[in-house]
């Protein structure tokens, strides 16, 4: 039944997310009205979630191709071409909103439909990862959303059986009402296997596989296309339930199905469950796609052909299979028991045509749901306070002890120990893992080869809201400088870009400010983005979040005995800092000396020292060509056998980043460690000013001048520090101490810091 035009109200519109404008264009691409069915099908369809209509005109440009670059944006996953037979896929995807409303599902469902978007291409999913933002956890409300969403990635990944091998996790007020939760995911496969969510060849007839449709999940693309508000919390049933046991099963079956050579297209059902993957895959083919939703498994009574349509319950896939072969695919799903039925068929006349029971419930151009949907050229306007810099001013120097001020950084949830995150999750699951979780990048093995992998997620809202372009490059650059670390060559970046409302001028400035940021970064690293994912209306009652680009860049160990630690590998080594080991502008060091002064009164506040200090701060000057001359001094290090342990100097600067490298790790005792660093003037800025390019690197004496000339071959600085020995960190300038902790204490506070908000 079409819409009659006085049942077309604003609420109606509302509720769906459309525009009056948009449903004109509407009542234009179909030449009548639309029945409820189809309004539903563009109001899913022509989200933010799905279409992209703020954002795409800045995404085009981002760097996208490359020699390794198999497949970029467009597909489910990107492919990169890692040598030999092989290829993997990968990607980073949010669930922002599911994660706030309903903490536990909302991010298992996340982790779930990262997981099919990767095998869905062929790929064996053989890594996870997440990037995580709350707000802080001296608030009830946070701590009970924290931990739902840890309890809610492991509980569906140590189901599924894919290690979870690292992350991020991150505190700022910002986040307190709009949480961050960010998956990865990546895949293996051999490069002749590869598969692509088409619905080619008219007559083949298209399978529905996996779980039954039921009415969970009605509207998720809509409800992560809009803003909360005060009723946000009763949109659970917008929340998709997910069953890890039953991914599994499907994950078998669809790749042994595709071996059979009768799969021919395949696409999960994710956002937008029937609906999209139906007209996307007709799209991408340019041809059409009939169903008949009587077909359809479903898991409850009396549903309508609206909510078969908009379902997005989970551990869904539609396939594509060669006609007359049908045969062969539901063999394969009989055998792993999960439902297999031919829904329809597909056509040449490029349109989605949904019957129900035989009767015409919607019939709609693929292309007007797809590559013609809505894109919105929306004003940008630069916020007032970010033509603002700095002003130096001469102010009293602080002083501070660097050693308490070490102990309370260390104390942060910021910089503290992980491991109460990453303990709950299965990290060596398919004993691929190399590096456990904590480092600077996780390392996974590819078995039956030389060749590891290294990757590592990273995005610092705290500078992208002080100059969001160059934080974005501080976000691709440290990603780079972690694999480094490693002893990974970047490849190639996916991205996971979290703002506020794109309708404000404000945030759509930020959001191309960070693109062309990012693009920059991306081409002098030359890691091409080969897709990712946009969520937009993270903002509660009006106030969003910072601006949040998580980057995402896989790197290729080659070969795997190359891979380094970041963490002192014995006494005896001599430490020495690569990179720039002159202090940065005087501009930067007067705002740091300011806020060490501000500082110095919070010290002995409850309150996170850490972050009460770093949000004073503006984002870091970076020269993206320094950058890559010092990661690329590292890694040639690294890769001649001379560098023998590296870590990424950054959050908290060189005090933290000296204290971590001395700390116990998997098979690794605590180190201390003796060493002069020329402060100067400043002490506390010199040790815990958050400058870039710097990376602390371990070698054997007798290796000293060999990676000088590499240095000096590249333009990079070189500082020799001190040697690896005993049990204290000793920091000294000149006879002076800074520093002179037992690294024992050190440790503790580190590693118990983050756990005792959860104890009961």
């Amino acid at each position: 039944m079409m819409l009659a035009e006085s049942e077309i109200t604003p609420e109606l519109l509302s509720h769906h997310n459309l525009t009056e404008e948009e449903y004109q264009r509407i009542v234009q691409v179909l030449r009548r009205q639309p029945n409820l069915t189809e309004l539903g099908i563009f109001s899913v369809m022509w989200s933010e979630h799905c279409s992209y209509k703020s954002s795409k005109v800045h995404l085009k440009r981002l760097p996208t191709t490359g020699q390794r670059v198999l497949q970029g944006p467009g597909e489910n996953a990107g492919i990169i071409d890692i040598g030999g037979d092989y290829a993997i896929a990968f990607k980073i995807e949010s669930h922002n909103h599911p994660s706030f409303i309903e903490p536990y599902q909302g991010a298992a469902t996340g982790v779930g439909g990262i997981l099919r978007d990767i095998f869905t291409m062929g790929a064996r999913p053989i890594a996870a990862m997440n990037s995580l933002r709350f707000g802080p956890l001296d608030q009830v409300k946070n701590r009970s959303i924290m931990e739902g969403v840890v309890a809610g990635i492991a509980g569906y990944g140590n189901c599924f059986g894919v290690p979870t091998i690292g992350g991020e996790v991150v505190f700022e007020e910002s986040y307190s009402s709009n949480p961050l939760v960010n998956a990865f995911a990546l895949g293996l496969f051999r490069k002749d296997q590869i598969f692509y969510g088409k619905a080619v060849g008219v007559g083949n007839p298209v399978i529905y596989v996996g779980s039954k449709t039921g009415r969970d999940g009605i509207h998720g693309a809509t409800m992560a296309s809009a803003e909360f508000d005060e009723e946000s919390e009763s949109k659970r049933p917008n929340v998709q339930v997910g069953d890890p046991f039953l991914e599994k099963l499907l994950l078998e079956a669809c790749l042994e199905a595709m071996k059979t050579g009768a799969v021919v297209g395949i696409q999960d059902m994710g956002a937008a469950g029937l609906t999209c993957s139906t007209c996307e895959m007709g799209g991408r083919a340019g041809t059409g796609i009939e169903i008949d939703l009587q077909f359809v498994p479903q898991r409850e009574t009396g549903m309508t052909p609206y909510e078969i349509m908009l379902s997005e319950s989970q551990e869904r896939m539609l396939l594509v299979a060669e006609k007359g072969r049908e045969e062969e695919v539901f063999q394969v799903f009989r055998k792993w028991e999960v439902d297999a039925v031919t829904i329809g068929h597909v056509t040449a006349d490029g349109l989605l045509r949904v019957k129900d029971h035989g009767k015409l419930a919607a019939e709609i151009p693929n292309a007007a749901l797809t590559d013609e949907a809505p894109v919105y050229q929306r004003p940008l306007q630069r916020p007032v306070e970010s033509h603002r810099s700095p002003e130096p001013r001469r102010t009293a120097r602080s002083q501070l002890a660097c050693g308490a001020v070490l102990r309370k950084f260390l104390s942060s949830p910021n910089l503290a120990s992980k491991e109460w995150v990453y303990r709950q999750y299965d990290h060596m699951v398919r004993t691929n893992t190399v590096q456990l979780p904590g480092g600077d990048a996780a390392v996974i093995r590819i078995k039956g080869t030389d060749k590891a992998l290294a990757i590592s997620l990273d995005g610092n809202g705290r500078y992208c809201r002080r100059h969001p372009r160059r934080g974005a490059q501080i976000a691709v650059a440290e990603c780079c400088r972690n694999l480094v670390c490693a002893g990974a060559l970047p490849l190639a970046a996916t991205n996971c870009l979290n703002f506020g409302n794109p309708q404000k001028p404000e945030i759509l400035w930020q959001f191309s400010e960070v693109i062309d940021g990012m693009a920059e970064a991306c081409r002098v690293f030359e890691t091409p983005v080969t897709g990712g994912n946009v969520s937009l209306y993270n903002e509660t009652l009006g106030e969003g979040i910072y601006p949040t680009p998580v980057i995402g860049i896989v790197g290729l160990i080659e070969p795997i005995t190359r891979t380094t630690r970041c963490w002192f590998p014995a006494d005896g080594q001599i430490v020495a800092l690569l990179g720039q080991v002159t202090r940065p502008s005087s501009e930067y060091l007067e705002a740091l000396s300011q806020a060490f002064v501000a500082f110095a009164a919070d010290m002995e506040s409850p309150k996170d020292a850490y972050t009460l200090w770093a949000n004073r701060l503006p984002c870091p000057p970076l020269d993206l060509h320094q950058e890559r001359g010092v990661q690329n001094a590292c890694l040639e290090g690294i890769r001649n056998g001379l560098i023998r342990a590296a870590h990424d100097c950054s959050d908290g600067g060189l005090a933290v980043a000296l204290a971590e490298m001395s700390f116990s790790s998997f098979r690794a005792p605590r180190h201390g460690a003796r060493l002069q660093v020329p402060a100067g003037e400043f002490p506390t800025e010199a040790m815990f000013g958050e400058y870039q390019s710097r990376i602390l690197v371990t070698l054997d004496e007798t290796d000293c001048r060999a990676v000088q000339q590499i240095a000096s071959r590249h333009g990079v600085e070189w500082l020799r520090l001190g040697t690896v020995g005993g049990d204290r960190l000793i920091v000294e300038d000149r006879g002076s101490v800074l520093i002179d902790e037992p690294v024992a204490e050190l440790e503790s506070i580190w590693s118990s810091s983050l756990g005792q908000y959860f104890q009961r």
